[in-house]
């Protein structure tokens, strides 16, 4: 036995559970923590970010690239608060993520001491568990708890409160730097289900289709539903959580539906007479009128959490498990389904969605010209708004776990902290970001984290000066009354980018655009701002409760 500090067991823990990069800012309650940190940075990399609630989206990006657990620190107080919309945002997409908070003395806890919050209470409804260590000799089996929560079942964020005296405090433990998880409890991932029942009821449809969400690509079951796909002769939706689980030349990838879902996508959901749902929560922005988008089909519903079952829309057949192991069980018994008809259907959709082509700078234009210039591995972020439903249906994707979004909060700012974390995941390899002015606006002080790691970052502002979707909404339901979402800020983004230290371009035209990508700087954060027209809209759009039946194509 060998006594440690509650510091040094939090750094042991982590390089246990195989943790190699952490990112955050330090503060007065976590610095016995930083201290470790500084004496162990052979074995973990700490990225310093600008403010805390870009260390929680840049530890979220790297869950999501590299499918480990996110590690996020932050002092008490303010740092705590900061990770808040970090920690929402990973709770709503189920990414696995560890927070660790400082706080004050177990003995000035609950006496409004300099810098202490409850940060436990404010969590708590937007993490899967938390956790507030008052003993050191509680606190390594709390941090292995914390890991085997967040990794576990439906993946999601555990917060560790941890005061400054239990980081100091000494206690006697094994020193053990590896983790054995055959002595770790395990949420049970697959429950029992009748194989036969669902393949009874997928073998009488004749117009079969798949919708598969995030759990698909939580549990690599990528390749099972492709198989899926190929023996049912389904096509295959996706919500905007799934959309890397299929590569974009498979030809039965239908790209995602929903709201500002592709055309063939949503029109082939609603005219299906079987849906089998995998790893998808039915976000009302992907079901619209519950009551329509349900009729005449038979739905299967295949989740790890049973609490999804029935929540948002009621199924025939109900699978509480992992994924790939519930597709693996069905894959077995399935025959191979002929359904010519159905799938001749499937093409004249996909030809009467089809965009116009022409060589205006446009969105779509923009996107693909930078798509063309990436490789297949490119990890791509966005923010939130009408450049993330643009990236959705015209970026194309060809390799899982490439896609870093912010689908369930819809939080602006989360790009930039994203692309940092998930360039770092991918080897530091050439990371895009497609974002707006409006979005960049919000967190833009990490292209100081960006330029100080030698980040190869490439951002892309979609620049309307405007907040896009509001405006748009304002549009077609508020009487073009623009109110508040016309920014007429003067920021010059090219000159912003190079008084943080990196490159910075302005582009209003495609050949401009195509001269600056075939010149891009390795090793350095490069901004083109793109300007666009104040009024291009994201179509398809299905109106907010609504369903296809009102799905507007196309501008009046």
């Amino acid at each position: 036995m060998t006594k440690l500090s509650g510091a040094q067991i939090i750094v042991q823990r982590l390089i246990a559970h195989g943790i190699t990069d952490v990112f955050g800012y330090p503060g007065g309650a976590v610095l016995p923590l930083y201290d470790e940190l500084y004496k162990n940075a052979d074995k973990i990399n700490h990225v310093l970010t600008a403010h805390e609630q870009g260390a929680a989206h840049a530890a979220d990006g790297y869950a999501r690239v590299s499918g480990k657990i996110g590690v996020v620190i932050a002092t008490s107080g303010p740092g705590a608060t900061n990770l808040v919309t970090g920690i929402a945002n990973a709770y709503l997409d189920s990414i696995p993520l560890v927070a660790i908070t400082g706080n004050v003395t177990v003995p000035l806890l609950g006496r409004d001491s300099f810098q202490e919050v409850d940060i436990v209470g404010i969590t708590q409804p937007i993490v899967k568990h938390s956790f507030i260590v008052r003993d050191v000799n509680e606190l390594e089996h709390t941090l292995d708890e914390a890991f085997r929560i967040a990794s576990s079942g439906r993946q999601g964020p555990v917060l560790v409160d941890i005061p400054k005296s239990v980081q100091t405090d000494v206690c006697e433990t094994e020193n053990c730097d590896s983790f054995n998880k055959s002595h770790a409890h395990k949420e049970k991932d697959c429950c029992s289900f009748d194989a036969e029942q669902i393949v009874s009821a997928i073998t009488k449809c004749k117009k079969p289709y798949i919708y598969a969400g995030g759990g698909v690509i939580a549990s690599e079951a990528e390749s099972e539903l492709r198989l899926l796909s190929e023996k049912l002769s389904a096509p295959v939706g996706l919500s905007m959580m799934g959309l890397t689980a299929l590569p974009d030349e498979y030809k039965l990838n239908l790209g995602m539906s929903g709201m500002h879902g592709k055309y063939a996508a949503s029109i082939a959901q609603s005219e299906c007479d079987l849906m089998i749902v995998l790893g998808a929560r039915f976000s009302d922005r992907a079901t619209g009128n519950v009551d329509i988008y349900k009729e005449d089909k038979v739905i299967i519903h295949v989740d790890i959490d049973h609490a999804e079952h029935g929540k948002n829309v009621p199924s025939h057949l109900e699978v509480c498990g992992d994924v790939k192991e519930v597709l693996n069980a069905i894959l077995s018994l399935l025959p191979v389904m002929k359904n010519d008809e159905w799938l001749e259907r499937i093409e004249e959709l996909k030809q009467e969605g089809a965009e116009p082509s022409n060589n205006d700078f446009m969105p779509h234009n923009i996107i693909e010209t930078v798509n063309r210039f990436c490789g297949d591995s490119t990890v791509v972020a966005t923010d939130v708004g009408q450049h993330q439903m643009w990236v959705t249906l015209y970026y194309k994707f060809y390799q899982p776990r490439t896609l870093l979004t912010s689908g369930g909060l819809g939080a602006m700012g989360y790009g930039l902290g994203a692309a940092i974390g998930g360039c770092i995941a991918n080897n530091r390899q050439r990371t895009v970001l497609f974002t707006g002015d409006g979005s960049f606006g919000m967190n833009l002080n990490e292209l100081a984290t960006a330029v100080s790691q030698k980040l190869p970052v490439l951002i892309i502002i979609l620049n309307n000066n405007a907040l896009g979707l509001p405006r748009q909404w304002q549009t077609m339901f508020y009487g073009e009354r623009y109110s508040q979402s016309t920014l007429n800020r003067k920021t010059d983004f090219a000159a912003l980018a190079k008084a943080f230290g990196a490159e910075g371009y302005t582009t209003k035209n495609l050949p401009q655009l195509e001269d600056i990508m075939k010149n891009l700087s390795d090793n350095i954060p490069i901004v083109i701002d793109c300007h666009i027209d104040i009024d291009e809209k994201v179509f398809p759009m299905i109106p907010p409760g609504g369903s296809v039946k009102d799905i507007v194509v196309r501008e009046e």
